[in-house]
């Protein structure tokens, strides 16, 4: 990694200073970090790796001005990568489900890159909903907009979408968490 990539984490880490992850105290930075580091470990370029830093920017803060920032600071592949790990940019963000189905559709014919990056982030998300859910129980579930149901059928769909484009080590674990989560669930 070099300097491209440390750039990214500072600017990463100023986009997200204030964001905790949902229902915790947990500073958001630890997912990008998180996610960057499972994107690492299944053979990222420096491309997905920044991209990994910055899967959430476009979505959560600030939209087409962070889209642009993206773009002239690290380039047209982190930024299409990015792009592909957004499911809107709108504010406030249209209903849910629809959302989430147009999401899921995209992940089927989604670039490797991006799934490579979505994945982890999925990935990442499901292990702090099993580690949450085994700390809280079913409260857990009141931090999510799809509830419990949506949750879970998410989960489950976005395993399906990645495995049809293609399984490998990375869809295979968030299979198995996801499952690990619909056990604990009761489901």
């Amino acid at each position: 990694m070099n300097s491209r990539f440390q750039d990214a984490l500072v600017y990463a880490a100023g986009l997200h200073a204030d964001q905790k992850r949902k229902g915790t105290g947990i500073p958001y930075v630890a997912h990008l970090l998180a996610v960057a580091g499972i994107v690492l470990s299944h053979g990222a370029t420096e491309d997905e790796a920044i991209a990994a830093l910055l899967h959430d920017a476009i979505e959560d803060q600030g939209g087409d001005a962070t889209r642009r920032q993206i773009l002239a600071r690290f380039g047209p592949v982190v930024a299409e990568i990015v792009e592909g790990c957004t499911d809107t940019d709108q504010d406030p963000k249209p209903p849910w489900r629809p959302r989430k189905e147009a999401y899921i559709a995209h992940v089927r014919h989604a670039s490797p890159s991006e799934r490579l990056v979505s994945a982890a982030d999925k990935l990442d998300n499901a292990r702090s909903i099993l580690r949450d859910y085994r700390a809280v129980g079913e409260a857990v579930w009141r931090r999510f907009t799809g509830g419990r149901e949506g949750t879970l059928w998410y989960y489950r769909a976005l395993v399906k979408a990645f495995r049809g484009a293609g399984s490998n080590a990375l869809v295979e674990e968030l299979d198995r968490v996801v499952t690990q989560i619909e056990r604990v669930a009761g489901r």
